[in-house]
């Protein structure tokens, strides 16, 4: 038999939950109030990250959450085994510079020399508004690799097995960035992530704001999506008081709705389908709710914390 089919990209997911997690710490939501008290049919969530072999021993994280550390103590296959200061993790790679996705890094600075990839946009926001790598280099060396934000590919030494195509998307830098009113390519990226050995692919997006046509490119050539989960409604926030912008203005596309993202999704029907980066107001967490049902009706799956998913 070959090799090769005995071969599977494994996915883990660490964290599933859009900023703050679910429920957030001082939110007091209908859902957050009633998954505190056992009201709700749902699961809890940690704020976003995943990993990403071609062995089940050596790992890519993309995405460093606050929530870091307990993620990876309930994930066995990415702790110690070779000695007495060892990890799974040969290497980080950031979609962006937001806090919670890079927050976690400064957990992990008793590490190794750890190694980043990231664009040259977020390296700026990581060194001037948020100079997580100055901090770190004061406990460990920071090896910045850059990436392209053209769809160009590129492999990370220690995981022998994958191929990665980043591509920019439309997004807004954090408020902490020097150029938080002025976008620039590489603010916010989408990954395709090929096995070599098999030709899987998975399209990962946890910030989706708009359907690029070199995104929907992308997410056509994937046997799996991993995309943009965080709201229902275009005016989620506002409508539940938690907020005074769009999910537009937040550089997200709804799930529901004319131009949604089921509607997107229903366009790929050979592909894997599953939501990540969900927000603590998202009807869609209540596993009885209306939301929820249209979404398994579509064929669409909802992350969780400790999912797998092998390709």
């Amino acid at each position: 038999m070959d090799a090769s089919i005995l071969k599977t990209m494994k996915i883990k997911i660490l964290g599933s939950g859009a900023g703050g997690g679910f429920p957030q710490w001082n939110c007091n939501c209908n859902n957050c109030k009633r998954i505190r008290s056992g009201e709700m049919n749902g699961k809890t969530r940690t704020q976003s990250s995943i990993s990403v072999s071609s062995d089940n021993e050596n790992w890519l994280l993309i995405n460093a959450s606050p929530d870091i550390r307990a993620q990876l103590e309930a994930f066995p296959a990415i702790q110690p085994k070779h000695g007495l200061r060892d990890t799974g993790i040969k290497a980080v790679l950031l979609m962006d510079s937001q806090i919670d996705h890079t927050t976690g890094l400064l957990m992990l600075r008793e590490g190794k020399p750890l190694d980043i990839y990231c664009t040259e946009m977020v390296k700026q926001d990581l060194t001037t508004g948020f100079p997580v790598f100055n901090m770190l280099a004061h406990y460990c060396t920071v090896n910045h690799h850059p990436i392209p934000v053209d769809g160009s590919s590129f492999t990370i030494p220690a995981l022998t097995d994958l191929r990665f195509y980043t591509r920019a998307l439309k997004s807004k830098a954090p408020p902490y960035s020097p150029h938080r009113h002025d976008p620039h390519e590489g603010d916010n990226i989408g990954v395709v992530i090929e096995q070599i050995s098999t030709g899987k692919k998975l399209f990962y997006s946890p910030g989706l704001g708009e359907i690029e046509e070199h995104a929907m490119t992308a997410m056509q050539t994937a046997d799996c999506l991993l995309v943009d989960g965080t709201f229902w409604t275009e005016d989620e926030m506002i409508d539940q008081q938690l907020g005074k912008k769009t999910a537009a203005e937040m550089g997200h596309l709804p799930q529901s709705g004319h131009g949604g993202m089921i509607e997107i999704l229903n366009k790929l029907p050979n592909a894997r389908k599953i939501l990540i980066h969900i927000n603590n107001s998202n009807p869609i967490l209540d596993e009885d709710s209306e939301p929820h049902r249209q979404l398994l009706q579509a064929g669409i799956e909802l992350a969780y914390d400790g999912m797998e998913i092998d390709l």
